[in-house]
């Protein structure tokens, strides 16, 4: 991660992601009765772990990281990743600490053996540092194709994309949709998002990268996160992990 990978954003790319919707589906049996909304941070740089944790705890809440261990300490494109003391941290505060493979391996060019092996090198490393199991996963790159969907849906309870969507009922868990707070109109399309998710009494999840004065493209300042929560906030939204939320919605 130390330079930006590129996915594969070819044509066949992407008709493999919008092929694979149709295919080893997991849909949401009941949807929320009201809107929720979760805010998310993948590969947990440190400036997440954080600032960005800062600004949900100081309101009494909590986000999910969706973490590669492989990446702990090292420098990323976003910035330096938190480490084990961070994340142990995070989930003392109530935190969630998800799943984003052990390598953040391209789950689009990566076999299901090869996504299970990489999901069961990073809970073993979680677990050496002495936290949970992790219950949700994240879709490196938002790349996903049949195989690592079919093999991880039966371990983790969601499996979440980057194509843009609200949660409701019938929603394919296996490949859920999720928003980026990331680049010049990170704010504006979450904001469009948020208001959809309102209408609709949907769930909606909201992730980035790097929370700092000058994010890298895949990030966002903590202004922008802030008028963001206290929007979420003060339209009535629950703002909660992405485990709570599946908590809530299995009730």
């Amino acid at each position: 991660m130390g330079e930006v990978y590129t996915a594969d954003r070819s044509l066949a790319g992407k008709l493999r992601r919008r092929i694979v919707r149709r295919f080893h589906r997991k849909p949401l049996a009941k949807g929320p009765d009201a809107p929720m909304v979760s805010f998310t941070f993948d590969d947990a740089p440190l400036t997440s772990a954080v600032a960005g944790a800062a600004l949900l705890e100081t309101r009494g809440l909590a986000g999910t990281y969706y973490v590669s261990a492989g990446l702990a300490g090292q420098d990323a494109p976003m910035g330096v990743c938190a480490e084990a003391v961070d994340y142990q941290r995070l989930a003392r505060a109530g935190h969630e600490i998800a799943c984003h493979t052990y390598s953040h391996l391209d789950c689009g060019r990566a076999s299901g053996q090869a996504a299970f092996h990489d999901t069961s090198r990073n809970a073993a490393a979680l677990a050496d540092w002495g936290l949970p199991e992790a219950q949700n996963f994240a879709y490196p790159y938002g790349e996903v194709s049949a195989g690592p969907k079919k093999t991880l849906i039966k371990r983790f309870a969601t499996l979440r994309a980057l194509h843009h969507g609200v949660i409701e009922q019938g929603t394919d868990l296996a490949q859920a949709p999720a928003v980026g707070v990331e680049g010049p109109e990170g704010e504006a399309v979450a904001r469009k998002w948020l208001a959809e998710a309102k209408a609709r009494k949907a769930w909606l999840i909201l992730y980035t990268h790097d929370v700092r004065p000058d994010p890298s493209p895949w990030g966002c300042t903590p202004e922008t996160l802030a008028r963001l929560i206290d929007t979420a906030v003060a339209d009535g939204f629950q703002v909660v992990t992405v485990r709570e939320a599946m908590r809530r919605l299995a009730a």
